[in-house]
């Protein structure tokens, strides 16, 4: 590819924000599972562990297991509704009622108790609290609701190949940027934000109030509702294939006796059996490029561990306001947009191989190598680093008299934009180099197997990492004169006279080996291995 377009072509409008749309459904569960609850069950019960949290993180599994039944996905479908609507409007519905139940059940008690009680009780709201929450229970509605989300990935990743023409196909990884983010800073930013009495009462309301504008419960029954209405308009106003979209299948010929792809000139979409998807599958797994690719994103993602898993729950621990907290990660919102946007035309400019007429100055080349198409996602990673370092100064200075300063709250913000851009740098680089060497004869497939690995290089360590921080937190039990008394836990700790304190944070501990191996490993071996890469001409990605 010599090329790629800077604008997005006029035919592609309609295709490109149905697009949008379907990745922004996607980020609400996202959100949810990454986010929202645990931030929900940290900061409503301070009880919860590290451990725990790392628990629910099994919920977040599908999206890195989804390669198990993406072939299923790609090859099994109802050719009237078409290969990817066949799919897509099943799921969708599903997730639409799983939501507004889960949303039920938790208004009920049933689910998540007390998280909404202070919103109504009979007529009167109260504020109890969150009682002791059944983990387990809460890891399995939300783990069922991300693997109906990760199977409606796998055909929106296998549509943007198809509805795009070939002139905007770089633009799918905008959509998914764009898409994703809103849906999950709906889901996680904003609704916290409107949630937290503390903030409606400090910058909306006149007379202050025990409860939030939105419930737990009726946030969930909202979404469940969005994701109805965008499936309704998908069934009956949406075809599988716009007439205008040019593509072209990248198959050999008809009559080629090992053709295992029969391509539908109507649908505009490769009919392949099930047997023959999990062939290519296997081709593409044995391409040295795809492994090398495939290890990258399996080490890449545990320096940043620590810091994205238990920051924010940090500096709520050690007495930053809620409120506060959500100031800081609304800001980021309209920023995360405007990243995005910029970030993925960066990405669509770049080519294979060394960029010509440019030649990166030697800092440049000292940190990330030649300019290329990979060069985005390498400078993310290195800013990655630096918000991670940034956030253990941030919770090792925070005040000791718990009164936050304005320069302490702005340098808050500071490190959370940075850790949102470099994510967002990562996050669309990444795709978009996704979307330009995947092979559309398997497209759905070629793009999970990619994203399945890039997501489990985040979840595998989260459970790792997070259980390191409690198991190398060291508590001690002092007395009002400030010797230490003879109890085990806080409990004892308490009924003695005692105050529990921390004499060794885990968190940092767990934060320096991270940000250590992350060093290690970046100019070892990911920065020569991704230099590699970049150079690799796009046939040395396809199998077919």
């Amino acid at each position: 590819m010599s090329g790629v377009p800077h604008q997005l072509a006029r035919h592609d409008y309609k295709a490109f924000f149905l697009l949008v749309v379907l990745y922004f459904l996607q980020g609400i569960p996202v959100g949810l599972a990454f986010g929202t609850v645990p931030f929900l069950l940290k900061s409503g019960a301070r009880e919860t562990t590290f451990t725990q949290l790392g628990v629910f993180a099994l919920a977040t599994y599908p999206y890195s297991l989804k390669i198990i039944w993406s072939p299923i996905v790609d090859s099994i479908y109802s050719k009237k509704t078409g290969r990817r609507r066949s799919w897509i409007i099943p799921v969708q519905l599903a997730s639409g009622i799983i939501l507004w139940a889960i949303g039920f059940c938790v208004s009920n008690n049933l689910v998540f108790a007390g998280i909404d009680d202070s919103y109504s009780t009979g007529n009167a709201p109260v504020k109890q609290g969150v009682r002791p929450t059944d983990i387990t229970t809460l890891t399995i509605c939300f783990l069922l609701l991300v693997f109906l989300c990760a199977t409606q990935d796998i055909a929106v990743d296998g549509w943007a190949l198809e509805i795009l023409s070939k002139q905007s196909l770089s633009y799918a990884s905008t959509a998914q940027t764009v898409g994703l983010n809103t849906g999950y800073f709906l889901s996680f930013t904003i609704f916290l934000t409107f949630n937290s009495s503390d903030f409606m009462n400090r910058y909306i309301r006149s007379e202050p109030l025990e409860y939030g504008l939105i419930s737990f419960g009726g946030y969930l029954k909202f979404a469940g509702t969005v994701y109805l209405a965008v499936t309704f308009y998908i069934m009956f106003f949406t075809n599988e294939r716009p007439s205008n979209c040019s593509v072209l299948p990248s198959t050999a010929k008809k009559s080629d006796e090992k053709q295992v792809i029969d391509y539908n000139v109507e649908t505009g979409a490769s009919s392949i059996s099930l047997k023959n998807v999990y062939l290519l599958f296997f081709k593409v797994l044995k391409l040295p490029s795809v492994r090398s690719l495939m290890l990258i994103h399996l080490v890449s993602k545990f320096a940043f561990q620590c810091n994205e898993g238990a920051t924010n729950l940090k500096l709520l621990e050690r007495g930053f306001k809620r409120e506060d907290l959500a100031v800081t990660v609304l800001v980021d919102f309209p920023f995360e947009i405007i990243f995005g946007y910029y970030v993925a035309k960066w990405s669509s400019s770049a080519t294979f191989g060394p960029r010509k007429f440019e030649r990166s100055n030697f800092f440049a080349r000292m940190l990330v190598g030649e300019a290329g198409i990979l060069t985005p996602w390498l400078w993310g990673f290195l800013g990655r680093l630096l918000s991670a370092f940034l956030a253990g100064i941030l919770v090792a200075k925070f005040p000791s008299d718990g009164i936050v300063t304005r320069s302490y709250f702005l340098m808050v913000i500071f490190q959370h934009l940075l850790g949102s851009f470099m994510t967002t740098v990562q996050f669309v680089a990444i795709c978009a180099f996704h979307t330009r060497i995947a092979d559309s004869a398997i497209g759905g497939t070629y793009m999970t197997l990619l994203n399945t690995f890039s997501n489990l290089g985040g979840t595998w360590p989260r459970l790792l990492v997070m259980t390191m921080i409690d198991r190398l937190t060291k508590h001690e039990c002092v007395g009002t004169g400030a010797q230490p008394l003879d109890a085990t836990d806080e409990g004892l700790c308490k009924a003695a006279g005692g105050t529990w304190m921390i004499v060794r944070d885990g968190y940092f501990v767990s934060n320096f080996c991270c940000i250590t191996v992350g060093i290690v490993l970046y100019f070892t071996f990911i920065r020569k291995r991704a230099q590699r890469l970049q150079l690799l001409p796009e046939s040395a990605w396809h199998c077919s």
